[in-house]
């Protein structure tokens, strides 16, 4: 692609109004003025800069400036076309460097500023602390597929982003030798001949490939470094509060596409990238943790670690925190090929037992680290890669993020009943009132009985109903029960909405009725989605009427909250 110009030129697209104190705005800016004349012409630069200078003056009100003509008019198609994509790159490459130094964060919104405010008004760390153990935050990924830009683009700003952090730790070249300013302007370079929207529509699969990239890149190392600095800020470590949630291989409202492999691809991909991201993590911890016998006192239950682990090296008998490690990657590149299906890319040379549960992973983990405290003050079990791994393994389990179900409550309607009629219990539940439909639905959820029959041919929107709640209570056997914990529903207008997601539910065995004096359990919660003025003005009567019924009541105290949009 040839060199950078080094010349600075006032190289535009650097010195747009009100956010030029930003060094990296400016500095990428300057870097992709470079690249617009390297690549679209003299002409083109001179005519970007023309457009931006006076619309610069424009928009601070310079006197005259109104009269100044842009220029855009005199712009034919093609250069039209070109002036847009630069701009657009600039907006891109701007948020990048907001992202990085927080400009676009309102002043003092950090979890400092806060406890710092709270404790002038009286109120300490430990009342923070206090309600954020009773407190869960989870930030969801809806299933609108609103990003049209091509997962090229994406990547070339992530490595742009890497790239830059090279430059923050004021390095001049790149792992591979390369000059940093070189490095980066090919980059932006790649997205200037980079088509930067889809051509074909977007489907299922596609939104799952392109949620996962945010889970893997961004929230996976990222949720565990805030919640290092919020527990320096806090003074002790946090319960973990903020989970993240997805809707996309859920959400089938209005999609007739997602349907159960949907659901399944979701979460064996989400599991997965956690599981490859544990087992980087542990790789790295392995080469870390060199702690020796020979010159530190190792605690009897990280040597039942290193004893149980297999691992006979030579070199590493003195090692036991290696040894420990070792053995805990072996258990997990088990569990990997048991809850993906396949081999893992760096596969271990010992047997290992799968993990049960992510509980399990980290109670290991915590073994280690427990004996990492009891040497010197504690530092090398306190934050760290060993504290961060601990803390995503609490946040992401297994599962990566929690996949909410959604359906709208007229195919509910439809499918149950269908599942009535083919059972013989009632023929015409649709033209059954309010009244009626409640009674009947709890009589059904007073029992364990199933309505379906694999021996009856049912419809193709029940078929597929019932291939989904099966398929959720299969991901709660493979993944644990926290990888779907809510089933919302569209359109809810009355109790009847919600309590027939109760009874597909029970058609898999995720409500199960009440028994043995013990209440009934649900292990998905039935949320209503009120939509409409009339239905939210309903609301409060609706589920003062639902959390009335015995059954309900009992599952809503058993779980200790219930959800409402």
């Amino acid at each position: 692609m040839g060199r950078r110009r080094t010349e600075d030129n006032s190289a535009g697209l650097s010195k747009a109004p009100a956010i030029t104190q930003n060094p990296d705005i400016r500095y990428l800016g300057r870097l992709l003025g470079d690249v617009i004349r390297a690549y679209g012409g003299e002409k083109l630069y001179k005519q970007t800069e023309y457009i931006r200078s006076a619309s610069v003056d424009r928009a601070r009100g310079l006197q005259g400036a109104d009269l100044t003509d842009t220029g855009l008019d005199a712009l034919n198609l093609d250069d039209t076309l070109n002036f847009t994509r630069g701009f657009m790159l600039f907006s891109m490459l701007a948020n990048l460097a907001e992202d990085r130094q927080g400009v676009a964060a309102e002043p003092g919104a950090d979890v400092a500023s806060a406890v710092a405010k709270l404790e002038s008004h009286g109120i300490g760390k430990d009342a923070v602390l206090e309600l954020l153990s009773h407190s869960l935050i989870v930030p969801v990924l809806t299933a609108h597929p609103t990003e049209v830009r091509r997962k090229s683009m994406i990547d070339h700003k992530n490595r742009i982003a890497d790239l830059m952090q090279f430059k923050d730790a004021g390095r001049t070249e790149t792992d591979d030798g390369e000059n940093l300013d070189e490095a980066i302007f090919r980059q932006i370079a790649l997205l200037w001949q980079t088509r930067p929207l889809r051509r074909e529509k977007l489907f299922v699969q596609d939104e799952i490939d392109n949620v996962l990239t945010y889970f893997r890149d961004i929230f996976l190392p990222t949720l565990p470094a805030l919640y290092g600095r919020w527990e320096r800020v806090l003074g002790a470590r946090p319960h973990s509060f903020l989970r993240v949630g997805n809707w996309i291989g859920g959400d089938r409202d209005g999609n007739p596409f997602v349907q159960a492999p949907q659901l399944r691809s979701a979460l064996g991909r989400g599991c997965e990238a956690a599981l490859a991201y544990y087992m980087e993590s542990i790789h790295a911890l392995g080469a870390e943790l060199s702690v020796s016998t020979e010159l530190a006192h190792v605690p009897e239950a990280v040597l039942a670690l290193a004893e149980a682990s297999g691992d006979a090296s030579p070199s590493r008998q003195d090692e036991p925190y290696r040894r420990a490690i070792s053995g805990i990657y072996a258990r997990l590149a088990t569990t990997y090929v048991h809850r993906v299906g396949k081999a893992p890319p760096r596969p271990s040379a010992l047997k290992g037992e799968p993990y049960a549960a992510p509980g399990d992973f980290r109670r290991d983990l915590v073994t280690v680290a427990q004996g990492l405290a009891s040497e010197g003050d504690g530092a090398l079990s306190t934050g760290g890669a060993l504290g961060r791994l601990i803390r995503a393994v609490e946040t992401f389990g297994f599962h990566l993020a929690t996949l909410d179900m959604r359906q709208n409550s007229d195919v509910h309607q439809r499918v149950v009943a269908e599942l009535l009629k083919v059972a013989g219990v009632e023929a015409d539940y649709a033209g059954l009132d309010e009244f009626a439909r409640i009674a009947l639905l709890r009589k059904e959820l007073a029992t364990n009985r199933p309505l379906g029959t694999r021996f009856a041919e049912y419809s193709e929107e029940t078929a597929s109903e019932l291939a989904i709640v099966h398929a959720a209570a299969e991901a709660h056997r493979t993944y644990g029960p926290q990888c779907i914990t809510h089933y919302i529903i569209s359109k809810a207008e009355s109790v009847s909405d919600m309590l027939e997601v109760n009874i597909l539910l029970k058609e898999a065995g995720l409500w199960r009725a009440p028994e043995n004096g013990d209440p009934a359990k649900a292990a998905i919660m039935s949320i209503p989605l009120f939509e409409t003025i009339g239905d939210l003005e309903a609301a409060p009567k609706i589920m003062t009427a639902y959390f009335g019924l015995p059954e309900i009541a009992g599952v809503v105290q058993a779980r200790g909250h219930q959800e409402v949009m």
